[in-house]
């Protein structure tokens, strides 16, 4: 694979040899919001002259910045458009460069005044994303990043903390533009949601980025520093004792804190993070399973406590030090904790029929005690170099490395219902997965008539070792036997070599991206069992096309469409199974082949008098699709495998709508729709998979500005109930109102938030879970906690205005 470097290189090398002699006027600044100080990243920028010439255009890059050289003389003007704010022209007088920082007001008929407390659309859309303000949706303050996400049009989060978007769990996470290979639920929920700036929805992602990711890709957005000096921000949190008892061995604990500091002078930016966050939450669970074996009917419903405790802690810190105007260097460290133990503590009454006669053949009833634990610990280093030609190119290097390791055990005891200290039956399995992984990246950008050419090379490599023990006894008395055909070490190496080439602009009324990627993957699965490696390599082509058109100031029209990849992570590639709980077992499949997706989408943006809305319809084409499905291991356990379901086709639209009724008050509305086709066979065709069906989310919220320091916001998000591989999972909806205060000039506030409200018999934050089969059938209902009262309270020092890229893990945590 060296070629791809030595491509890589003689291109950089051509284009340089033969770039233009420096002009002799550059025409430079920088583009903000006017009221929150933020970036406007991929602007339009034209450069006109009073010689009717050919006007000049360039985009903002994602800092906000602009740059023109040019040898004309005369006064020249400047325009700036970007979607969901006011057009603004300058002129450049003879002798002015460098224009500093320019401000761009939000429509005035989406600002409520001209005051900081204006109210904006909750959403602005580019060529390649729609992106969401996180400050906005109140009831994620002092939460984590999956709190804000629930607010998002299209993003769901159900009863059992799973997040997809557009119904699909694979979907890949940036933070600050980088990519991360890490599972979405575990690197979320280590990021403060009072650290993030805004949510990025790339759904049908250009070339540039990594091809992974089937629903496309959401980039975390981090809070920012100040231009010149110290600033600072601070957020706590505390949850009051729980209102309704659910009977849990321990009280559930809610508190955190975390703090943000950047220094910003002359050639140094520096930023340090840290956070910790206790988030338990308390429950039941309710179930009923059967199964049917030879003849016999086992039906064994359950009922019990189901609780988690949730812990996560970490510090970020990076370092950007300007060598020159052209050259830039930045360093950035991450060393975090995660850990979540969940209790579920089962009642179980088992009943054997014979199916032949109708008679019970017996009873049995036993307490099952189970914990599970997974816990991760993460640190990751980059280092990235950034140089700017005098031709108006530039060349990034940058590289990581992460070491993680990644441990848990399952602890599952059958005791006898009248002595606990009598053990029926007692497994115990441990995995202990150490890991190691690099990324190296280079990338050159270069404008070429009205557009800029970029060009890439990335190399990644990941590599895992896990030791998984499987030990299991029977009886209170007898010691544990190692069961060897559930424990082994295993490996798996994951090695991608990508390039790409990609070019993006703007023509007149027309912004457009085109591009092309090349990815050679290998993937090998070994374990110390004397079986024949198991060895995937691909090699595979991902184009990509997005076009812009500004009909006019208020409305736009645009066509995606990008080919994605959907890789399984190494815990849905290890055969060696793990003891989930009493009537589960959970286990991979080393055979398994990624999703290849085909994404196509249509949307528009308009603004009105008092409305913003925008709207999408999309498909996703998808080949070899995966799931978790389910088999009769014994009479009362249920085998949960990953594996290839066949082909599935996904129809789906969504829509937001901001709209301002009257003063103060501001009313968002997101609902996605989609039907999904599953046609294909599970378990070598012995069970064919055939369903369809529709399924539709809500997510909405009202904002009213009580006083200029005073504000309530009422949301909810809305999952309807859906068809799966093999069964149907119910609704879940969680409706939540917030209260806050600001003091001091806006820099400090202090909030109440009641999550998950309800009252009398509603079903919130509730859901129950079906699955079946020839041979099996089983239920669970999920009850989790409800009217949850936590205090929030914020202190910021100095204003922001600019990102502080802290670096988050890359490959560690989506083995969590």
């Amino acid at each position: 694979m060296k070629s791809f470097g030595v491509l890589i290189l003689t291109i950089l090398l051509f284009f340089q040899t033969g770039y233009a002699q420096k002009s002799n006027r550059v025409i430079q600044g920088r583009l903000l919001d006017s009221l929150t100080h933020e970036v406007l990243p991929y602007a339009t920028v034209r450069l006109e002259t009073s010689e009717n010439t050919k006007p000049h255009v360039v985009l903002t890059d994602d800092k906000g910045d602009f740059r023109f050289e040019t040898t004309l003389k005369s006064n020249l003007t400047l325009r700036f458009d970007y979607m969901g704010y006011q057009k603004k022209a300058i002129t450049v007088a003879n002798e002015k460069g460098s224009l500093g920082i320019i401000f761009l007001r939000a429509s005035t008929q989406l600002l409520e005044s001209v005051t900081v407390t204006g109210v904006k659309p909750n959403m602005i859309s580019s060529l390649e994303k729609q992106s969401f303000k996180a400050s906005q949706f109140e009831a994620a303050k002092g939460g984590t990043a999956t709190d804000v996400l629930k607010n998002i049009p299209s993003v769901t989060v159900n009863a059992e903390g799973e997040i997809t978007v557009r119904g699909s769990k694979g979907f890949l996470i940036l933070v600050n533009g980088k990519p991360s290979q890490i599972d979405a639920a575990t690197l979320l929920a280590q990021i403060p949601a009072n650290t993030i700036e805004k949510i990025e929805m790339i759904t049908a992602p250009s070339a540039k980025y990594d091809a992974d990711g089937k629903a496309g890709i959401i980039n975390i957005v981090t809070k920012t520093g100040t231009n010149d000096g110290i600033s600072l921000s601070t957020n706590v949190q505390y949850g009051l004792p729980r209102i309704k008892k659910y009977y849990n061995a321990n009280e559930p604990q809610r508190y955190g804190a975390d703090a943000t500091i950047n220094y910003r002078k002359g050639k140094i930016d520096a930023t340090i993070a840290g956070n910790y966050l206790q988030n338990d939450i308390a429950g039941r669970r309710e179930g009923d399973v059967n199964t049917t074996i030879n003849q016999v009917f086992t039906q064994f419903p359950s009922d019990g406590e189901r609780s988690l405790k949730r812990e996560n802690y970490g510090v970020r810190g990076t370092l950007v030090y300007s060598l020159s105007k052209q050259d830039e260097i930045s360093a950035g460290v991450y060393w975090g904790e995660r850990s979540q133990y969940r209790t579920a503590d089962i009642f179980y009454h088992n009943t054997k029929t014979d199916l032949s006669t109708g008679q019970v053949i017996g009873k049995t009833n036993y307490y099952n005690t189970n914990l599970v634990l997974k816990s991760g610990a993460f640190k990751v280093f980059n280092v990235d170099y950034t140089h700017k030609f005098h031709n108006n190119s530039t060349l990034t290097i940058s590289s990581l490395y992460e070491n993680a390791l990644i441990d848990g055990y399952t602890k599952n005891r059958n005791l006898n219902i009248n002595d606990y200290t009598d053990t029926l039956q007692y497994t115990y399995n441990t995995g202990y997965n150490p890991l190691n992984a690099i990324r190296l990246k280079a990338d050159y950008e270069k404008k070429i008539g009205v557009g800029k050419l970029t060009l890439g090379y990335q190399f990644r490599q990941q590599q895992q070792d896990g030791n998984f023990v499987y030990l299991e006894k029977e009886g209170s008395n007898t010691p544990f036997v190692l069961n060897p055909l559930f424990t082994a070490n295993v490996n798996v190496l994951n090695r991608i070599h990508g390039v790409y080439a990609q070019y993006a602009g703007t023509f007149k009324k027309w912004e457009f991206s085109t591009g092309i990627r090349y990815e050679n993957a290998l993937r090998e699965f070994k374990d110390n069992k004397g079986n024949t490696p198991k060895v995937l390599n691909l090699s595979n082509i991902f184009p990509s096309a997005n076009v812009l058109y500004n009909v006019d100031n208020s409305l736009k029209l645009k066509l995606s469409y990008s080919k994605r990849v959907q890789r399984s992570t190494n815990n849905e590639l290890n055969p060696y199974p793990e003891r989930e709980h009493s009537e589960t077992m959970e286990q991979g499949d080393p055979n398994i082949r990624p999703e290849f997706i085909d994404v196509v989408e249509v949307g528009f943006t308009k603004d009105l008098k008092k409305v913003s809305l925008y709207g999408n319809v999309y498909g996703q084409f998808i080949n070899d699709i995966v799931n978790r499905v389910n088999s009769v291991y014994n009479d009362t356990i249920l085998n949960r495998i990953y594996t290839n379901a066949g082909k599935a086709q996904l129809l789906g639209s969504e829509i937001g709508i901001t709209y301002l009724p009257v003063k103060k008050v501001k009313v968002f509305f997101g609902g996605n729709t989609y039907f999904l086709k599953m046609n294909g066979a599970l378990f070598n065709n012995s069970v064919q998979v055939d369903n369809n069906g529709w399924v539709y989310s809500i997510n909405t919220n009202i904002s009213y500005q009580i006083s200029p320091s005073l504000s309530t916001q009422f949301n909810m998000a809305y999952l309807s109930a859906r068809n799966t591989a093999q069964g149907r999972d119910s609704r879940f909806y969680q409706p939540n109102i917030s209260l806050k205060k600001t003091l001091m000039n806006n820099k400090m506030s202090i909030g109440v938030q009641w999550q998950n409200l309800a009252f009398g018999q509603m079903k919130v934050n509730e859901q129950r879970i079906t699955t079946w089969g020839k041979d099996f059938y089983t239920t669970t209902n999920y009850i989790q906690e409800t009217n949850i009262f936590m205090i929030n309270i914020s202190y910021l020092f100095n204003k922001t205005d600019k990102k502080a890229k802290l670096p988050a893990s890359e490959f560690g945590e989506k083995e969590f």
